[in-house]
Protein backbone atom coordinates (compact mmCIF):
# COMPACT_ATOMS: atom_id res chain seq x y z
CA UNK A 1 0.00 0.00 0.00
CA UNK A 2 1.38 3.21 -0.98
CA UNK A 3 1.66 5.59 2.03
CA UNK A 4 -0.67 8.22 0.64
CA UNK A 5 -3.04 5.57 1.29
CA UNK A 6 -2.66 4.88 4.90
CA UNK A 7 -4.83 6.72 7.34
CA UNK A 8 -2.59 8.69 9.93
CA UNK A 9 -2.69 6.90 12.89
CA UNK A 10 -2.18 9.13 16.32
CA UNK A 11 0.18 7.58 18.60
CA UNK A 12 0.94 10.48 20.37
CA UNK A 13 0.42 11.62 24.14
CA UNK A 14 -2.81 12.85 22.74
CA UNK A 15 -4.99 13.56 20.62
CA UNK A 16 -5.91 9.96 20.03
CA UNK A 17 -8.44 8.76 16.79
CA UNK A 18 -11.90 8.99 16.97
CA UNK A 19 -13.83 6.19 16.75
CA UNK A 20 -16.30 6.48 13.40
CA UNK A 21 -19.23 7.19 15.73
CA UNK A 22 -17.85 10.36 17.24
CA UNK A 23 -16.36 11.54 14.27
CA UNK A 24 -19.92 11.62 12.30
CA UNK A 25 -21.43 13.80 15.48
CA UNK A 26 -18.68 16.85 14.30
CA UNK A 27 -20.43 16.54 10.72
CA UNK A 28 -24.67 16.84 12.54
CA UNK A 29 -26.37 19.96 12.46
CA UNK A 30 -26.86 20.70 16.05
CA UNK A 31 -30.50 22.10 17.69
CA UNK A 32 -29.92 25.47 19.13
CA UNK A 33 -27.88 25.74 23.15
CA UNK A 34 -31.21 25.95 24.71
CA UNK A 35 -33.77 23.69 22.58
CA UNK A 36 -34.67 21.04 24.92
CA UNK A 37 -33.64 18.37 22.36
CA UNK A 38 -29.90 19.25 23.30
CA UNK A 39 -29.87 20.17 26.52
CA UNK A 40 -30.76 16.64 27.45
CA UNK A 41 -27.67 15.75 26.11
CA UNK A 42 -26.30 18.37 27.66
CA UNK A 43 -27.72 15.98 31.35
CA UNK A 44 -26.90 13.36 29.87
CA UNK A 45 -23.28 14.03 29.01
CA UNK A 46 -22.91 14.97 32.90
CA UNK A 47 -23.95 11.49 33.84
CA UNK A 48 -21.84 9.75 31.80
CA UNK A 49 -18.79 12.37 33.41
CA UNK A 50 -19.75 10.82 36.61
CA UNK A 51 -18.89 7.60 35.56
CA UNK A 52 -16.06 8.31 34.09
CA UNK A 53 -14.52 10.27 37.17
CA UNK A 54 -16.34 7.95 39.56
CA UNK A 55 -17.89 10.56 41.14
CA UNK A 56 -21.55 11.96 42.43
CA UNK A 57 -20.61 15.30 41.99
CA UNK A 58 -22.91 17.83 41.13
CA UNK A 59 -20.63 19.90 39.41
CA UNK A 60 -19.31 17.46 36.89
CA UNK A 61 -18.74 19.17 33.27
CA UNK A 62 -16.69 19.85 30.07
CA UNK A 63 -15.30 23.27 29.73
CA UNK A 64 -15.69 24.15 26.34
CA UNK A 65 -11.32 25.02 26.06
CA UNK A 66 -8.54 22.61 25.30
CA UNK A 67 -5.85 20.65 27.23
CA UNK A 68 -5.34 23.83 30.14
CA UNK A 69 -8.89 24.97 30.46
CA UNK A 70 -9.62 22.72 33.21
CA UNK A 71 -6.75 23.07 35.25
CA UNK A 72 -7.16 27.30 34.55
CA UNK A 73 -11.01 26.42 35.88
CA UNK A 74 -9.91 24.87 38.87
CA UNK A 75 -7.84 27.15 39.94
CA UNK A 76 -9.58 30.20 39.30
CA UNK A 77 -12.36 28.98 41.32
CA UNK A 78 -10.26 26.95 44.08
CA UNK A 79 -6.90 29.16 44.65
CA UNK A 80 -6.66 32.54 45.92
CA UNK A 81 -3.64 35.31 45.50
CA UNK A 82 -1.60 34.23 48.79
CA UNK A 83 -2.72 30.45 49.86
CA UNK A 84 -0.06 28.17 50.08
CA UNK A 85 -0.47 25.47 47.82
CA UNK A 86 2.08 22.11 47.71
CA UNK A 87 2.48 21.05 44.00
CA UNK A 88 4.18 18.10 43.68
CA UNK A 89 6.10 18.18 40.27
CA UNK A 90 7.94 15.29 38.70
CA UNK A 91 8.07 16.02 34.68
CA UNK A 92 6.42 18.75 32.08
CA UNK A 93 2.90 18.44 33.36
CA UNK A 94 3.68 19.07 37.03
CA UNK A 95 5.75 21.88 36.04
CA UNK A 96 2.80 23.49 34.41
CA UNK A 97 0.61 23.32 36.76
CA UNK A 98 3.04 24.88 39.55
CA UNK A 99 3.89 27.61 36.82
CA UNK A 100 -0.20 28.26 36.56
CA UNK A 101 -0.93 28.11 40.31
CA UNK A 102 2.15 31.04 41.06
CA UNK A 103 0.37 33.04 38.22
CA UNK A 104 -2.63 32.78 40.17
CA UNK A 105 -0.23 34.56 43.07
CA UNK A 106 -0.56 31.44 45.51
CA UNK A 107 2.79 30.45 47.36
CA UNK A 108 3.96 26.85 45.64
CA UNK A 109 5.58 24.49 47.51
CA UNK A 110 7.12 22.19 45.34
CA UNK A 111 7.82 18.74 46.08
CA UNK A 112 10.46 18.06 43.18
CA UNK A 113 10.60 14.12 42.10
CA UNK A 114 12.80 12.26 40.00
CA UNK A 115 12.00 11.94 36.19
CA UNK A 116 10.43 8.76 35.30
CA UNK A 117 9.64 7.98 39.39
CA UNK A 118 6.42 8.70 41.39
CA UNK A 119 6.89 11.01 44.00
CA UNK A 120 6.52 8.94 47.19
CA UNK A 121 2.88 10.35 48.42
CA UNK A 122 4.41 10.65 52.17
CA UNK A 123 6.61 13.57 51.25
CA UNK A 124 3.88 15.69 49.90
CA UNK A 125 2.07 15.08 53.20
CA UNK A 126 5.19 16.14 54.99
CA UNK A 127 4.99 19.59 52.43
CA UNK A 128 1.96 20.16 54.32
CA UNK A 129 3.26 20.40 57.47
CA UNK A 130 2.88 24.24 57.41
CA UNK A 131 -0.36 24.85 56.23
CA UNK A 132 -1.62 24.88 52.89
CA UNK A 133 -4.82 25.81 51.24
CA UNK A 134 -4.55 23.15 48.42
CA UNK A 135 -2.58 20.37 47.08
CA UNK A 136 -2.28 19.99 43.55
CA UNK A 137 -0.73 16.54 41.92
CA UNK A 138 -0.55 14.83 38.22
CA UNK A 139 -2.19 11.61 38.10
CA UNK A 140 -0.82 10.67 34.51
CA UNK A 141 2.50 12.33 34.06
CA UNK A 142 2.89 11.78 30.33
CA UNK A 143 6.20 13.44 29.95
CA UNK A 144 7.89 10.34 31.73
CA UNK A 145 5.27 7.61 31.34
CA UNK A 146 4.32 7.61 35.28
CA UNK A 147 1.25 7.43 37.31
CA UNK A 148 1.16 8.98 40.58
CA UNK A 149 -0.12 7.17 43.78
CA UNK A 150 -3.19 9.33 45.42
CA UNK A 151 -2.63 6.77 49.11
CA UNK A 152 -3.46 8.98 52.03
CA UNK A 153 -3.22 12.53 50.35
CA UNK A 154 -7.33 13.11 50.15
CA UNK A 155 -7.31 11.84 53.93
CA UNK A 156 -4.36 14.05 54.90
CA UNK A 157 -5.88 16.94 53.12
CA UNK A 158 -9.38 16.75 55.12
CA UNK A 159 -6.97 16.79 58.20
CA UNK A 160 -5.23 20.54 56.84
CA UNK A 161 -8.62 21.84 55.44
CA UNK A 162 -7.36 22.13 52.24
CA UNK A 163 -8.10 21.30 48.50
CA UNK A 164 -6.81 18.03 46.70
CA UNK A 165 -6.69 18.90 42.96
CA UNK A 166 -5.57 16.54 40.61
CA UNK A 167 -4.70 16.70 36.94
CA UNK A 168 -6.16 13.59 35.05
CA UNK A 169 -5.72 14.33 31.04
CA UNK A 170 -3.80 11.47 30.30
CA UNK A 171 -5.36 9.12 32.85
CA UNK A 172 -9.17 9.24 32.79
CA UNK A 173 -10.58 6.66 30.89
CA UNK A 174 -7.40 4.72 30.09
CA UNK A 175 -6.38 3.70 33.88
CA UNK A 176 -8.11 3.19 37.22
CA UNK A 177 -8.97 6.43 38.79
CA UNK A 178 -12.18 6.97 41.72
CA UNK A 179 -12.40 10.61 42.53
CA UNK A 180 -14.71 9.92 45.79
CA UNK A 181 -13.08 6.88 46.77
CA UNK A 182 -9.93 8.87 46.90
CA UNK A 183 -11.02 11.82 48.02
CA UNK A 184 -10.16 13.99 45.62
CA UNK A 185 -11.74 17.52 45.49
CA UNK A 186 -11.14 18.28 42.29
CA UNK A 187 -10.25 16.65 39.17
CA UNK A 188 -9.59 18.06 36.04
CA UNK A 189 -8.76 16.44 32.31
CA UNK A 190 -9.25 16.88 28.40
CA UNK A 191 -11.45 15.61 25.55
CA UNK A 192 -9.13 14.52 23.63
CA UNK A 193 -6.79 11.28 25.21
CA UNK A 194 -8.30 8.07 26.89
CA UNK A 195 -11.70 9.72 26.12
CA UNK A 196 -11.56 9.33 22.54
CA UNK A 197 -13.77 12.85 21.76
CA UNK A 198 -11.74 15.46 19.25
CA UNK A 199 -10.03 18.09 21.09
CA UNK A 200 -12.09 20.80 22.60
CA UNK A 201 -13.60 20.64 25.52
CA UNK A 202 -11.92 19.97 29.23
CA UNK A 203 -13.93 17.65 32.01
CA UNK A 204 -13.70 19.01 35.52
CA UNK A 205 -15.42 17.55 38.45
CA UNK A 206 -15.79 19.25 42.21
CA UNK A 207 -17.29 17.75 45.11
CA UNK A 208 -18.88 19.37 48.34
CA UNK A 209 -15.73 20.29 49.83
CA UNK A 210 -14.74 22.35 46.90
CA UNK A 211 -18.55 24.00 45.90
CA UNK A 212 -18.56 25.15 50.01
CA UNK A 213 -15.12 27.09 49.64
CA UNK A 214 -16.53 28.44 46.56
CA UNK A 215 -19.64 29.89 48.50
CA UNK A 216 -17.08 31.62 50.91
CA UNK A 217 -15.64 33.25 48.31
CA UNK A 218 -16.20 37.23 49.20
CA UNK A 219 -14.68 37.92 45.11
CA UNK A 220 -15.78 36.20 42.70
CA UNK A 221 -12.38 33.94 40.89
CA UNK A 222 -10.13 35.39 38.22
CA UNK A 223 -11.64 34.39 35.50
CA UNK A 224 -15.37 35.05 33.61
CA UNK A 225 -15.14 32.85 31.55
CA UNK A 226 -14.22 29.67 33.75
CA UNK A 227 -16.22 31.05 36.06
CA UNK A 228 -17.79 27.75 37.66
CA UNK A 229 -21.30 29.54 39.26
CA UNK A 230 -21.56 30.72 35.95
CA UNK A 231 -20.81 27.39 33.91
CA UNK A 232 -23.45 25.96 36.69
CA UNK A 233 -25.73 27.89 36.26
CA UNK A 234 -25.83 26.57 32.25
CA UNK A 235 -25.38 23.09 32.48
CA UNK A 236 -27.84 23.04 35.52
CA UNK A 237 -31.31 23.75 35.35
CA UNK A 238 -31.43 23.93 39.09
CA UNK A 239 -35.65 24.59 39.11
CA UNK A 240 -35.26 28.06 37.75
CA UNK A 241 -34.02 27.32 34.31
CA UNK A 242 -30.79 27.63 32.39
CA UNK A 243 -28.28 30.86 31.97
CA UNK A 244 -26.45 31.31 29.22
CA UNK A 245 -23.47 31.54 30.64
CA UNK A 246 -21.62 31.34 26.94
CA UNK A 247 -22.49 29.66 23.59
CA UNK A 248 -21.36 26.08 24.10
CA UNK A 249 -19.57 24.28 21.26
CA UNK A 250 -22.88 22.00 20.09
CA UNK A 251 -21.03 19.65 17.58
CA UNK A 252 -18.03 18.88 20.32
CA UNK A 253 -20.54 18.05 23.51
CA UNK A 254 -22.40 15.46 20.73
CA UNK A 255 -19.33 14.08 20.32
CA UNK A 256 -17.98 13.87 23.39
CA UNK A 257 -21.35 12.40 24.69
CA UNK A 258 -20.98 9.79 22.13
CA UNK A 259 -17.39 9.33 23.28
CA UNK A 260 -18.46 8.60 26.85
CA UNK A 261 -21.42 6.08 25.70
CA UNK A 262 -18.91 3.91 23.77
CA UNK A 263 -16.49 4.18 26.61
CA UNK A 264 -18.89 3.85 29.76
CA UNK A 265 -21.92 2.40 28.82
CA UNK A 266 -21.01 0.24 25.67
CA UNK A 267 -17.73 -0.91 27.13
CA UNK A 268 -17.85 -0.37 30.39
CA UNK A 269 -15.05 1.38 32.43
CA UNK A 270 -13.43 -1.62 34.10
CA UNK A 271 -12.97 -3.25 31.03
CA UNK A 272 -11.96 -0.22 28.98
CA UNK A 273 -9.27 -0.17 31.58
CA UNK A 274 -7.95 -3.86 31.76
CA UNK A 275 -7.40 -3.04 28.00
CA UNK A 276 -5.77 -0.59 28.60
CA UNK A 277 -3.59 -2.52 30.80
CA UNK A 278 -3.08 -5.48 28.12
CA UNK A 279 -2.72 -2.89 25.64
CA UNK A 280 0.64 -1.41 27.10
CA UNK A 281 2.15 -4.20 28.60
CA UNK A 282 1.81 -5.92 25.28
CA UNK A 283 3.53 -3.20 23.25
CA UNK A 284 6.34 -2.86 26.14
CA UNK A 285 7.60 -6.60 25.64
CA UNK A 286 7.52 -5.48 21.80
CA UNK A 287 9.17 -2.54 22.05
CA UNK A 288 12.13 -4.35 24.80
CA UNK A 289 12.34 -6.85 21.77
CA UNK A 290 13.38 -4.16 19.40
CA UNK A 291 16.08 -2.42 22.70
CA UNK A 292 13.52 -0.17 23.72
CA UNK A 293 12.82 -0.03 27.25
CA UNK A 294 10.00 1.77 29.43
CA UNK A 295 11.26 4.41 31.91
CA UNK A 296 8.93 3.90 34.61
CA UNK A 297 9.74 1.13 36.83
CA UNK A 298 6.78 -2.00 37.45
CA UNK A 299 3.47 -0.49 39.19
CA UNK A 300 4.07 3.21 38.34
CA UNK A 301 3.37 2.55 35.11
CA UNK A 302 0.73 5.38 33.29
CA UNK A 303 -0.76 2.53 30.95
CA UNK A 304 -2.33 5.00 28.23
CA UNK A 305 1.59 6.69 27.46
CA UNK A 306 4.64 4.19 26.90
CA UNK A 307 7.46 6.28 27.64
CA UNK A 308 10.56 4.42 25.83
CA UNK A 309 14.57 5.39 26.55
CA UNK A 310 16.07 6.64 22.86
CA UNK A 311 18.66 3.76 22.16
CA UNK A 312 22.15 5.49 21.79
CA UNK A 313 22.70 5.87 18.30
CA UNK A 314 19.18 6.54 17.12
CA UNK A 315 18.93 9.83 15.39
CA UNK A 316 15.65 10.32 17.16
CA UNK A 317 14.17 13.14 15.35
CA UNK A 318 14.69 11.64 11.73
CA UNK A 319 13.38 8.65 12.83
CA UNK A 320 10.19 10.33 13.86
CA UNK A 321 10.31 12.30 10.68
CA UNK A 322 10.43 8.50 8.66
CA UNK A 323 7.78 7.31 10.74
CA UNK A 324 5.73 10.37 9.84
CA UNK A 325 6.79 10.78 6.09
CA UNK A 326 6.54 6.96 5.33
CA UNK A 327 4.12 5.44 7.64
CA UNK A 328 2.05 8.34 8.66
CA UNK A 329 2.89 7.58 12.10
CA UNK A 330 3.01 10.56 14.51
CA UNK A 331 4.45 9.19 17.99
CA UNK A 332 5.75 12.56 20.75
CA UNK A 333 8.83 13.21 21.40
CA UNK A 334 10.19 14.11 24.98
CA UNK A 335 10.21 17.34 26.50
CA UNK A 336 11.66 20.00 28.83
CA UNK A 337 14.20 18.08 30.86
CA UNK A 338 13.27 14.73 28.92
CA UNK A 339 13.75 16.03 25.41
CA UNK A 340 16.06 13.89 23.53
CA UNK A 341 15.68 10.95 26.43
CA UNK A 342 12.25 9.27 25.61
CA UNK A 343 9.57 9.30 22.95
CA UNK A 344 6.01 8.78 24.17
CA UNK A 345 3.38 6.48 22.73
CA UNK A 346 0.14 6.71 23.18
CA UNK A 347 -1.87 3.83 24.56
CA UNK A 348 -5.38 5.59 23.93
CA UNK A 349 -9.08 4.54 23.23
CA UNK A 350 -8.91 3.16 20.07
CA UNK A 351 -5.02 2.60 19.94
CA UNK A 352 -5.41 -0.07 22.62
CA UNK A 353 -5.63 -2.70 20.61
CA UNK A 354 -3.82 -5.33 18.26
CA UNK A 355 -4.19 -3.61 14.79
CA UNK A 356 -2.63 -0.15 15.68
CA UNK A 357 -0.02 -1.90 17.31
CA UNK A 358 1.24 -4.09 14.97
CA UNK A 359 1.43 -1.20 12.58
CA UNK A 360 3.47 0.39 14.79
CA UNK A 361 5.60 -2.26 15.68
CA UNK A 362 6.28 -3.34 11.94
CA UNK A 363 6.96 0.53 11.06
CA UNK A 364 9.31 1.09 14.34
CA UNK A 365 11.03 -2.15 13.38
CA UNK A 366 11.57 -1.19 9.50
CA UNK A 367 13.15 1.88 10.16
CA UNK A 368 15.47 0.76 13.14
CA UNK A 369 16.63 -2.11 10.34
CA UNK A 370 15.07 -4.90 12.58
CA UNK A 371 13.42 -7.68 10.85
CA UNK A 372 9.70 -7.16 12.90
CA UNK A 373 9.19 -10.91 13.40
CA UNK A 374 10.14 -11.64 17.04
CA UNK A 375 8.74 -7.78 17.80
CA UNK A 376 5.31 -8.93 16.63
CA UNK A 377 5.26 -12.70 18.21
CA UNK A 378 5.85 -10.51 21.63
CA UNK A 379 3.14 -8.05 21.08
CA UNK A 380 0.68 -11.00 20.04
CA UNK A 381 1.92 -12.79 23.43
CA UNK A 382 1.23 -10.01 25.40
CA UNK A 383 -2.41 -9.76 24.34
CA UNK A 384 -2.97 -13.08 24.79
CA UNK A 385 -1.49 -13.20 28.21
Amino acid sequence: MNEADLEPLLLGAGPSPLPESVRACLAEAAPGPMDPAFTAVMDDTQVLLREAFATTARATLPIAGSSGASMEAALANFVDPGDRVVCGVAGLLGERLAAAIARMGAEVIRVDGELGRALPPERIITAMGGGCAAVGVVHGESSTGVTQSLDGLGEACREHDALLLVDCATSLGGQALRVDESLVDVAFSVSHACLGAPPGLAPITAGDRALRKLERRIRPGHSWYFDLVGLLAQWTDGGRGRTMHDVPPMQLILALHEALRLAVREEWLPTRWERHRRAHMALRDAMAVLGLHRLAPDGEELRPALALRIPDGVDEAGLRARLRAAHRIEITPGAGAMAGRVWVVGVMGTTAAPEPQERFVAALAAELGHDPADALAALAEGWRA
